[in-house]
């Protein structure tokens, strides 16, 4: 376990790990899937709807071994598509996952041929503004 000096913390900061990005979108058994074949990550949680949760959710990791926090999705009764890059007045895109690749090309192919689809707007040469099945944004880049 790292220490405050270590972690470069307040001595008085208790140590706090991030573990993992919750996601919400009206179909998280799709959006998990997405994103395992999309980064080669098991599903480690697949929970069909119930009584409490009526959209189910559904977890992805990385491989056993390799570091990363988990990826989880929770159903969101009223999810609304992100709009990107924002407007005013529509459902802005509150997070966005950056994901670093060695072949922006071949990545981008790869993530259309998963399900994603390319943003109109570009702003960088050397990142891919992608979105995902639920429409929120991702970064690919070098």
């Amino acid at each position: 376990m790292a220490t405050h000096e270590q972690a470069g913390t307040d001595p008085g900061r208790p140590l706090l790990r991030l573990t993992s990005v919750t996601v919400g979108t009206d179909d998280p058994h799709g959006l998990a899937h997405f994103y395992a074949r999309l980064l080669g990550w098991p599903v480690g949680v697949d929970e069909p709807p119930g009584p409490d949760e009526p959209g189910g959710s559904a977890q992805i990791g990385p491989p056993r071994g390799q570091p990363g926090p988990t990826l989880s999705f929770e159903y969101e009764q009223h999810f609304a598509r992100p709009v990107w890059p924002a407007v005013a007045g529509e459902q802005v895109a509150s997070q966005h996952l950056d994901i670093q690749v060695e072949d922006l090309d071949a990545a981008t192919a790869w993530a259309v041929a998963q399900g994603a689809t390319l943003a109109d707007a570009q702003p960088q040469a050397d990142v891919r503004v992608l979105r995902d099945p639920s429409g929120h944004p991702f970064c690919l880049f070098r």
